[in-house]
């Protein structure tokens, strides 16, 4: 059938209509479109600020594992433990303020425990000073060493505690004031009772050095003190510490000593039948070279206390130690050292010992 005008004209207007319709939804679904990509765009927009704000936290771990032999004149001991398990956490908020957790495992705990939680505020580059709180080891000594061991001055002077402190550096100076409350006490006092102060002076460069000066109110806080004194004390004992090292090229040597001022009550920690006055020091000396194309470090030490035998701590420890980085994050040292105890006149027992340690260590 042939299609009259009629016919064509109502075709023509429904063709008409169809494109306007067509054109109208297309316009709707262009709107759509616009209206979804602003919505993304302001997504990702987003999703850029909190990748900027991820951008600020680092992770960091240390895994130690050790294998020790002991020989004394009674017995030989030998084992192989998880030493250390550390976990870092530091996150920089913005150029003003930044947090840092650590979280350690040590061979005689039985669980990870807050090594640290700090929250930092301020930006030396700008303004000199900076105001910390948290929990953290607090800024006196420094307890520096190329060894496996612990020097003996981080087992007479560490203090881990709850503090806010006021730090600053401006240029090659630097030095902090800190406050809090230890874990023991004066008689009934539980407030707020110690602190210290702390300055140095750090120079870089072929031949720098960094020397420090500390001062602590009250040393009866220090981790192992507390451990064997308990928690209350007649007196606060104040102690000092003094700390240095020199570096040139490839030699590195350290010096530091730490010590009472005060003696402890006759009954709290003893020497002699009377109260002790502990001190401690560590003379260091390490040389960095390449063995068998592997950055190396040969470090010896030697190291002793006075008045420390309720402490458990040697009179005098020769140290020699060999560290090797076998990869980018993984390395392995040897260390062999002589402990010999106080005399048997000191209430010591005057014997030596012998350890031989071999530690593999994996730091990311």
């Amino acid at each position: 059938m042939k299609n009259g005008p009629l016919a064509i004209a109502v075709v023509s207007m429904m063709g008409w209509q169809g494109t306007a319709l067509a054109q109208t939804e297309l316009e709707q679904r262009i709107q759509s479109m616009e209206q979804q990509m602003r919505y993304l765009e302001g997504r990702v927009q987003s999703s850029d600020a909190g990748d900027k704000w991820w951008q600020g936290v680092s992770m960091s771990g240390l895994v130690e594992v050790e294998a020790v032999s002991t020989s004394t004149d009674d017995a030989d001991t030998s084992d192989i433990a998880v030493a250390t398990v550390e976990l870092g956490l530091e996150a920089e908020l913005s150029d003003w303020a930044r947090a840092n957790v650590v979280l350690l495992y040590e061979e005689d705990a039985t669980a990870l425990d807050v090594d640290a939680a700090t929250l930092t505020f301020g930006n030396t580059e700008s303004v000199p000073f900076y105001l910390t709180v948290g929990r953290t080891a607090v800024p006196f000594g420094r307890f520096i060493s190329h060894l496996v061991s612990d020097p003996l001055t981080l087992e007479l002077g560490e203090t881990s505690e709850t503090t806010a402190l006021v730090g600053f550096k401006q240029g090659s100076f630097y030095g902090n004031a800190f406050v809090f409350n230890g874990d023991t006490d004066t008689g009934s006092d539980d407030t707020i009772d110690n602190g210290g102060l702390n300055l140095g002076y750090a120079l870089e460069g072929e031949t720098g050095f960094d020397i420090s000066l500390s001062y602590l109110s009250d040393l009866s806080d220090a981790d192992a003190i507390t451990d064997a004194i308990g928690n209350t004390v007649e007196d606060d004992v104040p102690a000092w510490n003094a700390y240095l090292a020199v570096t040139h090229g490839p030699f590195t040597a350290l010096a530091e000593y730490l010590a009472a001022s005060d003696s402890f009550a006759t009954g709290e920690l003893d020497f002699r039948g009377r109260g002790a006055e502990p001190s401690a020091w560590n003379v260091e000396l390490g040389y960095t070279f390449e063995l068998a194309g592997k950055e190396s470090t040969f470090a010896i030490g030697y190291q002793g206390t006075d008045e420390a035998l309720d402490l458990d701590l040697p009179e005098q420890r020769l140290l020699v130690g060999l560290s090797v980085a076998l990869a980018e994050y993984t390395s392995v040292s040897f260390e062999w050292a002589r402990d010999e105890d106080y005399a048997v006149a000191d209430g010591g027992t005057g014997e030596d010992s012998d350890t031989f340690t071999v530690q593999v260590a994996l730091e990311f």
